[in-house]
């Protein structure tokens, strides 16, 4: 797996400058021991890009199945420039887990094609708590970071378009 090679939270290239753009933060409260680090990277990595606070708006949800609506919704009520998701689902002994993960990845997808907003994946999608808390600020680096960064360069692509 790619995340075992690298902490992709380093790899960052050049990053665009975030002034002037509104964002959206959806969490998912289910997993908070988790979600509310990828927040707090995702956050963090926006203010580092020249994103002031109070163009950060956050919002959440009960859990990951409920980001695509929650996103749809915000793309309306706030016109942000950029719309980031972050949850986390941990593999249990049902196949919830797979009808989750599709439902949220499909929907999140389809809310980014239908608002013209940019709709950032920042779920986490793992087997373990351990994998998790590696993905959140562990060895892994941390997926609210690399979710923000990709929000700050599809801002820019749409903006440059």
């Amino acid at each position: 797996m790619a995340s075992s090679l690298h902490n992709l939270s380093e790899i960052k290239g050049i990053i665009p400058s975030g002034e002037k753009k509104r964002f959206v933060i959806l969490v998912s409260e289910w997993n908070d021991e988790i979600t509310s680090k990828l927040l707090e990277g995702a956050a963090n990595e926006l203010q580092n890009n020249d994103v002031l606070i109070k163009e950060i708006i956050i919002e959440t949800v009960p859990g990951c199945f409920e980001l695509p609506f929650a996103a749809q919704t915000i793309a309306e009520k706030y016109n942000p420039d950029a719309i980031i998701c972050l949850g986390c689902v941990i593999k249990g002994e049902t196949p919830h887990f797979d009808y989750i993960c599709q439902a949220t990845a499909n929907g999140i997808l389809q809310a980014g094609l239908l608002t013209k907003v940019p709709v950032i994946f920042g779920v986490l999608t793992v087997n373990t708590l351990e994998q998790a808390l590696d993905r959140s600020g562990g060895k892994y680096g941390n997926k609210g970071v690399e979710a923000a960064m990709a929000a700050l360069k599809m801002t820019k692509f749409k903006h440059n378009k």
